[in-house]
Protein backbone atom coordinates (compact mmCIF):
# COMPACT_ATOMS: atom_id res chain seq x y z
CA UNK A 1 0.00 0.00 0.00
CA UNK A 2 1.46 3.58 -1.06
CA UNK A 3 1.94 6.33 1.48
CA UNK A 4 -1.16 7.90 -0.16
CA UNK A 5 -3.69 4.71 -0.04
CA UNK A 6 -2.42 4.67 3.65
CA UNK A 7 -3.08 8.03 4.40
CA UNK A 8 -6.62 7.61 2.69
CA UNK A 9 -7.35 4.16 4.49
CA UNK A 10 -6.31 6.21 7.57
CA UNK A 11 -9.17 9.08 7.58
CA UNK A 12 -12.66 8.63 6.51
CA UNK A 13 -12.73 11.93 4.96
CA UNK A 14 -10.18 12.16 1.90
CA UNK A 15 -10.95 15.82 0.53
CA UNK A 16 -11.17 18.67 3.36
CA UNK A 17 -11.97 22.01 2.30
CA UNK A 18 -9.96 25.13 2.21
CA UNK A 19 -11.42 26.94 5.03
CA UNK A 20 -10.57 23.96 7.48
CA UNK A 21 -6.91 24.22 5.89
CA UNK A 22 -6.50 27.65 7.10
CA UNK A 23 -5.49 27.52 10.82
CA UNK A 24 -3.81 24.32 10.88
CA UNK A 25 -0.51 24.13 13.13
CA UNK A 26 2.74 23.40 10.75
CA UNK A 27 4.93 21.39 12.93
CA UNK A 28 8.64 21.41 12.47
CA UNK A 29 10.66 17.71 12.30
CA UNK A 30 11.08 17.11 16.09
CA UNK A 31 6.71 18.11 16.37
CA UNK A 32 7.58 21.75 17.41
CA UNK A 33 4.45 23.87 16.23
CA UNK A 34 6.28 26.37 13.76
CA UNK A 35 3.06 28.38 12.52
CA UNK A 36 -0.04 27.65 10.92
CA UNK A 37 -1.51 28.07 7.37
CA UNK A 38 -3.06 30.98 6.34
CA UNK A 39 -3.96 30.71 3.00
CA UNK A 40 -3.85 28.37 -0.17
CA UNK A 41 -2.36 29.26 -3.70
CA UNK A 42 -3.81 27.23 -6.29
CA UNK A 43 -2.76 26.69 -10.14
CA UNK A 44 -5.83 27.86 -12.05
CA UNK A 45 -4.98 25.74 -15.30
CA UNK A 46 -4.44 22.57 -13.13
CA UNK A 47 -6.44 23.19 -9.97
CA UNK A 48 -3.94 21.58 -7.52
CA UNK A 49 -2.30 23.71 -4.63
CA UNK A 50 0.81 25.59 -5.21
CA UNK A 51 1.65 26.77 -2.27
CA UNK A 52 0.73 27.07 1.39
CA UNK A 53 0.87 30.46 2.56
CA UNK A 54 2.19 30.49 6.56
CA UNK A 55 1.52 32.92 9.43
CA UNK A 56 5.20 32.40 12.06
CA UNK A 57 5.25 34.40 14.99
CA UNK A 58 3.34 37.47 16.31
CA UNK A 59 0.85 37.36 19.29
CA UNK A 60 -2.79 36.81 18.68
CA UNK A 61 -2.44 37.52 15.30
CA UNK A 62 -0.49 40.45 15.43
CA UNK A 63 3.02 41.43 14.42
CA UNK A 64 3.20 37.80 12.48
CA UNK A 65 5.24 37.00 9.27
CA UNK A 66 4.31 35.42 6.24
CA UNK A 67 6.07 32.23 4.39
CA UNK A 68 5.06 31.08 1.48
CA UNK A 69 6.14 27.21 1.24
CA UNK A 70 5.77 24.95 -1.59
CA UNK A 71 2.88 22.20 -0.72
CA UNK A 72 4.77 19.65 -1.39
CA UNK A 73 6.92 20.43 1.65
CA UNK A 74 3.77 19.68 3.98
CA UNK A 75 2.47 16.33 5.12
CA UNK A 76 -0.47 15.85 7.04
CA UNK A 77 0.42 13.75 10.17
CA UNK A 78 -2.90 12.28 11.57
CA UNK A 79 -1.53 11.86 15.20
CA UNK A 80 -0.27 15.85 15.15
CA UNK A 81 -3.95 16.93 13.58
CA UNK A 82 -1.91 19.42 11.27
CA UNK A 83 1.02 19.32 8.79
CA UNK A 84 4.24 18.18 9.11
CA UNK A 85 7.66 19.88 7.74
CA UNK A 86 10.74 19.09 7.14
CA UNK A 87 11.25 22.80 7.70
CA UNK A 88 13.02 24.77 10.74
CA UNK A 89 12.41 27.76 12.10
CA UNK A 90 15.84 28.73 11.33
CA UNK A 91 14.60 27.79 7.39
CA UNK A 92 11.95 30.10 7.72
CA UNK A 93 13.00 32.86 9.04
CA UNK A 94 15.69 32.77 6.26
CA UNK A 95 13.42 32.88 3.85
CA UNK A 96 12.73 34.63 0.11
CA UNK A 97 9.38 36.66 0.54
CA UNK A 98 7.59 35.60 -2.12
CA UNK A 99 4.06 37.48 -2.79
CA UNK A 100 1.71 36.34 -5.60
CA UNK A 101 0.30 40.02 -7.14
CA UNK A 102 -2.98 40.58 -9.30
CA UNK A 103 -2.39 42.75 -12.20
CA UNK A 104 -5.57 44.11 -14.08
CA UNK A 105 -2.79 45.54 -16.96
CA UNK A 106 -2.61 42.40 -19.39
CA UNK A 107 0.93 44.44 -20.55
CA UNK A 108 2.35 44.49 -16.99
CA UNK A 109 1.09 40.79 -16.44
CA UNK A 110 3.69 39.84 -19.28
CA UNK A 111 6.48 42.09 -17.78
CA UNK A 112 5.79 40.69 -14.94
CA UNK A 113 5.64 37.07 -15.65
CA UNK A 114 9.42 36.46 -16.13
CA UNK A 115 10.04 38.64 -13.09
CA UNK A 116 7.20 36.73 -10.61
CA UNK A 117 8.76 33.28 -12.09
CA UNK A 118 12.10 33.64 -11.53
CA UNK A 119 10.78 34.63 -7.71
CA UNK A 120 9.27 31.10 -7.93
CA UNK A 121 12.08 29.39 -8.82
CA UNK A 122 14.28 31.02 -6.18
CA UNK A 123 12.06 29.99 -3.68
CA UNK A 124 11.42 26.42 -4.78
CA UNK A 125 15.46 26.22 -4.85
CA UNK A 126 15.47 27.75 -1.10
CA UNK A 127 13.55 24.76 0.49
CA UNK A 128 14.96 21.95 -2.06
CA UNK A 129 11.22 21.09 -3.90
CA UNK A 130 10.65 20.70 -7.21
CA UNK A 131 9.14 23.09 -9.24
CA UNK A 132 5.44 22.72 -9.10
CA UNK A 133 4.45 24.06 -12.50
CA UNK A 134 6.65 20.82 -13.60
CA UNK A 135 4.48 18.44 -11.60
CA UNK A 136 1.06 19.24 -13.19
Amino acid sequence: MTDTATTRSLSSKPLIESNRVEGTKVYDPNGTNIGSIKHLMIDKVSGKIAYAVMTFGGFLGMGAEEFTVPWDKLNYDTGLGGYRTDITEAQLRGAPKFVSEVDDDYALQERNHERRRAEERALHEYWRSSYYWNQF
